[in-house]
């Protein structure tokens, strides 16, 4: 088989543009799904010129909305930043139960408290 060095360049080159044409496609689909500002008929709408046209529908659609893609991105991106952060926060300052039983369990077993304090204490921390 005879198959010259620029031809594999060639190839290489439109196999690359074809798998960024493809991220793209997927990048504008995701935009086009999760952009809350876009009514139901118009999501419909950009999907089927997207499928229809892939070309032109990409393209035009990041001609027209383009603009947007990155600001959406952002804020989606600090939202799930700061649901994470209240999320850590909380799982922080909720003391652990087990924790808890284990140290009125010592306190019960050296003495310190008898066994209806205990009992009491371990109802109020299941509870």
């Amino acid at each position: 088989m005879d198959y010259p060095l620029l031809n594999a360049f060639w190839t290489m080159f439109w196999f690359f543009l074809w798998i960024l044409w493809i991220m793209l496609l997927f990048h504008v689909f995701g935009d086009i799904i999760r952009d809350d500002s876009l009514s139901g008929w118009a999501k419909a709408g950009w999907s089927i010129v997207c499928v229809i046209l892939p070309f032109l529908g990409i393209f035009v659609y990041l001609i027209v909305r383009g603009h947007g893609m990155g600001e959406r991105d952002r804020r989606r991106a600090e939202r799930q930043q700061q649901e994470f952060r209240s999320y850590v926060r909380d799982a922080a300052a909720t003391p652990a139960t087990s924790e808890e039983l284990a140290r009125i369990a010592e306190l019960r077993n050296d003495g310190d408290i008898t066994v209806e304090e205990y009992e009491r204490a371990k109802a109020k921390i299941l509870a």
